[in-house]
C-alpha cells in the first residue's frame, strides 16, 4: 500500500485502539533496531572463533536483512523495512556515524604520525598510490561493462573507484593487531603509523571525490569552478579548525584535567554540540558531514582525562546501538542478486584481485626497499589491505551521490567484506612471531639458595587488576625483602581486559604496551597510570627496582602475556591476585564484610598461569593484608604476623623457602605450623597422586619426597632457630585444624603450598568437593567465604612441567597398588 511520507506519524495510539505500531515511525524504528542488534550480535558470536572483527558480523548482518536474503520475501520487506522508513533509519544511523568518525579522529594522534618517520610514510604512500592507479584501471573496465555506469562523469567515478580500492580502515586494523598481539611489535607499530597516514589521505581524497561528485548524474556537466570552490572551502575549514578551534579545545582539556577534580558537564555538552556543528558546516560547504566530525575529533587533546570522559559518554551508545544501524542501512541497499551472470561475477573477482594485488604488492615492494624482512613485508601488505568500516562509508557516499549504481555497489561491498575477512587468518598463517609459552627453564625460590650468582637477587612479577590490589601487594613484596645485601627486582603488570570498546585501542595507543608488554623505567613526569604511580613511592625505599607495564589482552590469552614476561625477565615467582577480594564496610558503628568478585574470566587466567608458568606461582587471597601498611619498610613499626602451614611436598617446601625470606625482615614475625596426625588415628596410608594418564609413578616417589621434606625442615630450623617460632599441632580433623589457624586472627597472612603431592590427612580431602580447585585442598578451605577465616592467604605452587596436569587425582593405598580408584578433586579441570 503506497504511503504518503508527509502523513507518517511518530507514534501510534496502541493496538487496543486499532492501530498497528509498525505503521508508525518510532515503534517501527524500535523493531528495526532490535532486529539489527540481535542479528549482528548473533553473527559476532558465530565469527568469534575465527577472530574476526565485529564489523564483519555487522556488515554480513546488514546484507542478510536486506534484499539479498530475508528481503527476498516482499511481505517481510514491506512490513519491517518499508521504503518510507528508509530516510528515518538512515538519519538515526547517520548520527551514529557522525559521532563514530569523531571518535576515529579522537584516536588519530597527529603528533605520533609526524614521529613515525620515512618508513611508515613511504609504505603508506605506496599503499595508496598503486591501488589508486589500479582502481582507475578497473573503473574503465566497469564503466564499459556495467549498464548505466557511463551515466556518471569520468572524474568523480575514477576518484571514487581509486579511493574505494586504496583505503585502509584504521579502527578495524587496530582491533585486528590487538587481537593478534602485534601492536607493540615493529610490524604492528609500522602498520598503525602507515594506516594513520592512509586514513588522513583517504579523507582528503574522499573530500575531493565528494566535491567532484556533486549530485552524481550530470556531475560531468557541472562547472569545474564549483568543485574548486568546494575544495577551497574545505581547506579553509580545516585551517580554521586547526588554528582556532584546536587551541580552544586544548584549553578545555586543561580545565578538565585531574587537577581540577571533575569534568564540567558544560564542556562535554559543548563538545558534543561542536561535533554536530562541524558536521553541518562541511555539509553546507558541499563535503559530507562526517568529514567535519572527523576533523573536529583531531582537534581534541589526546590521552587526557577529557578525551577519556568523552569516550565513556558516547562510545557504547554509538558503537553498540547506532553504528550497527548504519551497516543495516548499507545492507538494505546491497542486493547480491544484482550480480548475475558469469560476466558480473568475473568483475567481482577482478575487483577483489586488483584491490588485493595493488595494496599488497605496493606495500610489499616499498617495505622490502626499507630492508624489512620478506615475511614481515608480506604481512604488512595483508594488514594494510584491511577495508571494513571506512570502505563501507565511502561506498555509501558514492551510492548516495549516485556515482555507484546497485550492481557496482554490491560488487564493492562484497570486495570490502572479503578483503577484511581474510586479513586475520592470512596474517596468522604467514607471520607467527614467538608468542608461544616457553618451557625451557623452570625457576623456583629454592634455586636462589643454591645458586651463588643469583643468591642476592630476587626477581618477582606481580600482577594487579587495579588500585585495590596495590596495598596488599606492596606489603607482601616488602615482607619478602630479606637481607641488606639482597636486591629485589619487581616487575608490576597491570592486567587490563581487551574488550570490543575502541577505548581499549585508545589505551593501547597511549600506553604503547599492548601485545607482549615491555617495560619502561620511571621518568619524571611520565607516570603511565594510577597503578604505576602507586608504586613510585615504594620504589624510593631503595634496593627495590620497580618496572611497571600494562598488559591489554583478551582474557583467553592474558596468561600468554604473563608467562612470556616471566620467561623473558627470568623471574623466580609470579604473584597473582585471587579473583575475589574481601573488604570491610562500615554501616554506622557496625562493620560488614563485603566480597568483590572480578569474575570467573580472571579465575581462568589464574588457572592457565598455574598450568603454564615457567617458575613458581603464588595466588594472594586478600582479606585486608595491606590495611594500614602503606608505611611498610625497613623502619616500619607495624609488625606483620605470618604463619607457614607445612604438610610436605614440593609446594610446601617452596612456602617454607618464602617463609625463610620473610623471617629475615625486622617487621615480620614468622611462625611455622606443622600439623601432625593424631597418634593411633587410622588413615589407611592414603596418598594423593596425579592420575596415571597424567603422571607416571617414577616421576613421583613418595619416600624420596618425605626425605626431602625432613631435610628442608631440618635446614630451616638450623638456619632460623630463634627467629622463627615452630609449632607442631596434633589434629584429628585436618579441616578443623587448618580452620582454627585461619579463624584465630593471630596471623595477618597464612602461607600454604598448593599441596599436589602430599600424604596422610591432606589426601583425605580428595573426597571433598572443592570450591576453588586451583588453590589446592588446603588453600581452597582457607579461601572459602563460608568458614569464617579472617587471615589473608598466599597459596604457592612450585611449578614442574612434568606435574602440570595434576587434576584429576587418584587415591592410593599401599595395599591397593593394583587397583587405583580415581577421584576428582573438583567438578572442573584446570585449563
Amino acid at each position: 500500500m503506497p504511503v504518503n511520507i508527509t502523513s507518517i506519524k511518530t507514534s501510534s495510539n496502541g493496538a487496543w485502539q486499532g492501530d498497528n505500531p509498525l505503521d508508525y515511525a518510532f515503534p517501527l524504528l524500535i523493531v528495526q533496531t532490535t532486529l539489527v542488534l540481535v542479528v549482528s550480535r548473533f553473527l559476532a558470536f558465530l565469527f568469534k572463533p575465527l577472530r574476526q572483527p565485529k564489523v564483519i558480523a555487522e556488515i554480513v548482518g546488514g546484507i542478510l536483512l536486506g534484499p539479498s536474503a530475508f528481503g527476498r520475501n516482499e511481505k517481510y520487506m514491506h512490513r519491517i523495512f518499508p521504503s518510507w522508513s528508509t530516510p528515518i533509519l538512515e538519519s538515526v544511523a547517520s548520527i551514529g556515524l557522525l559521532f563514530f568518525l569523531f571518535l576515529v579522529g579522537l584516536e588519530l594522534d597527529l603528533t605520533s604520525i609526524r614521529r613515525s618517520g620515512r618508513r611508515a610514510f613511504g609504505i603508506a604512500l605506496a599503499g595508496i598510490s598503486l591501488p589508486f592507479i589500479c582502481g582507475i584501471g578497473v573503473a574503465f573496465v566497469l564503466r564499459k561493462t556495467i549498464d548505466g555506469a557511463d551515466q556518471v562523469g569520468y572524474g568523480q567515478f575514477l576518484v571514487f573507484m581509486g579511493v574505494a580500492l586504496s583505503i585502509t580502515a584504521f579502527p578495524v586494523l587496530a582491533r585486528i593487531l590487538a587481537e593478534l598481539k602485534l601492536l607493540t611489535t615493529q610490524i604492528g607499530e609500522t602498520a598503525m603509523a602507515a594506516a594513520a597516514f592512509n586514513d588522513v589521505a583517504a579523507w582528503i581524497l574522499l573530500a575531493l571525490a565528494v566535491a567532484l561528485a556533486g549530485d552524481g548524474e550530470g556531475g560531468h556537466k557541472k562547472s569545474p569552478l564549483i568543485s574548486i570552490w568546494v575544495l577551497l572551502s574545505g581547506v579553509v575549514f580545516v585551517i580554521f579548525m586547526m588554528v582556532v578551534i584546536r587551541p580552544g579545545m586544548k584549553w578545555v582539556g586543561q580545565k578538565c584535567s585531574p587537577e581540577h577534580d571533575v569534568v564540567d558537564e558544560a564542556y562535554i555538552c559543548l563538545t558534543l554540540a561542536g561535533v554536530m556543528v562541524s558536521g553541518f558546516m562541511t555539509d553546507l560547504i558541499g563535503i559530507h558531514s562526517i568529514f567535519g566530525a572527523f576533523v573536529f575529533g583531531l582537534t581534541i587533546p589526546k590521552g587526557g582525562e577529557f578525551a577519556d570522559r568523552l569516550i565513556e559518554r558516547i562510545e557504547d551508545f554509538v558503537s553498540g546501538l547506532l553504528l550497527p544501524l548504519y551497516f543495516a542501512s548499507s545492507g538494505l541497499k546491497t542486493d547480491v542478486a544484482k550480480i548475475h551472470g558469469g560476466k558480473a561475477w568475473g568483475l567481482l573477482v577482478l575487483v577483489i584481485t586488483t584491490a588485493c594485488a595493488g595494496k599488497i604488492t605496493g606495500t610489499f615492494v616499498v617495505a622490502m626497499l626499507f630492508l624489512i624482512p620478506v615475511r614481515e613485508s608480506l604481512t604488512l601488505g595483508v594488514l594494510m589491505n584491511t577495508k571494513g568500516l571506512v570502505e563501507l562509508i565511502v561506498l555509501n557516499i558514492g551510492k548516495e551521490k549516485k556515482v555507484l549504481n546497485d550492481e557496482m555497489f554490491a560488487i564493492l561491498v562484497l570486495m570490502a567484506l572479503f578483503t577484511t575477512f581474510i586479513t586475520t587468518p592470512t596474517v596468522m598463517a604467514i607471520y607467527k612471531p614467538a608468542r608461544g609459552i616457553s618451557t625451557r627453564t623452570h625457576r623456583k625460590l629454592r634455586d636462589l639458595s643454591t645458586e651463588e650468582e643469583s643468591a642476592d637477587e630476587l626477581r618477582v612479577l606481580a600482577c594487579v587488576h587495579g588500585p585495590g590490589n596495590i596495598p596488599s601487594l606492596i606489603t607482601l613484596i616488602e615482607s619478602t625483602r630479606s637481607t641488606k645485601k639482597s636486591i629485589l627486582k619487581l616487575f608490576v603488570m597491570h592486567l587490563v581486559e581487551l574488550t570490543e570498546r575502541s577505548s581499549s585501542i585508545i589505551l593501547v595507543r597511549r600506553a604503547r604496551k599492548n601485545g607482549f608488554p615491555f617495560f619502561n623505567r620511571f621518568r619524571r613526569g611520565q607516570l603511565h597510570d594510577r597503578v604505576a604511580e602507586a608504586f613510585q613511592a615504594y620504589s624510593q625505599l631503595g634496593r627495590v627496582s620497580i618496572r611497571p607495564t600494562t598488559a591489554i589482552s583478551a582474557l583467553s590469552t592474558m596468561h600468554e602475556d604473563i608467562c612470556h614476561v616471566a620467561e623473558d625477565k627470568r623471574v623466580t615467582m609470579i604473584i597473582l591476585p585471587f579473583h575475589k577480594q574481601w573488604r570491610m564496610e562500615m554501616d554506622g558503628d557496625e562493620s560488614h564484610e563485603m566480597i568483590d568478585n572480578v569474575g570467573n574470566g580472571w579465575r581462568g587466567v589464574n588457572q592457565k598461569v598455574l598450568k603454564n608458568a615457567p617458575c613458581s606461582v603464588a595466588v594472594l587471597v586478600d582479606r585486608g593484608f595491606g590495611n594500614g601498611s602503606h608505611t611498610t619498610g625497613p623502619t616500619s613499626t607495624i609488625e606483620k604476623k605470618v604463619c607457614i602451614v607445612f604438610f610436605g611436598g614440593p609446594d610446601d617446601r617452596e612456602a617454607l623457602e618464602l617463609g625463610g625470606r620473610m623471617a629475615n625482615h625486622p617487621a615480620v614475625k614468622v611462625t611455622v605450623a606443622r600439623l601432625i596426625e593424631k597418634h593411633g588415628l587410622k588413615t589407611n596410608g592414603v596418598a594423593l597422586l596425579p592420575s596415571p594418564n597424567t603422571c607416571s609413578e617414577e616421576n613421583y616417589n613418595r619416600q624420596s619426597e618425605k626425605e626431602l621434606d625432613e631435610t628442608a625442615v631440618a635446614e630451616f630450623r638450623s638456619k632460623w632457630n630463634g627467629m622463627v617460632e615452630f609449632i607442631e599441632k596434633v589434629a584429628s580433623n585436618i579441616v578443623e585444624g587448618v580452620l582454627a589457624i585461619g579463624r584465630s586472627g593471630d596471623y595477618d597472612l597464612i602461607v600454604v603450598g598448593k599441596g599436589r603431592f602430599t600424604t596422610g590427612m591432606v589426601a583425605e580431602l580428595a573426597d571433598r568437593e572443592a570450591e576453588h580447585a586451583e588453590l589446592g585442598p588446603i588453600g581452597d578451605i582457607l579461601a572459602s567465604s563460608e568458614h569464617g577465616v579472617v587471615s589473608s592467604v598466599l597459596v604457592i605452587q612450585q611449578h614442574d612441567v612434568q606435574h602440570a596436569e595434576e587434576i584429576p587425582v587418584t587415591k592410593v593405598t599401599p595395599n591397593e597398588s593394583s587397583s587405583i580408584t580415581e577421584i576428582s578433586v573438583s567438578n572442573e579441570n584446570i585449563v
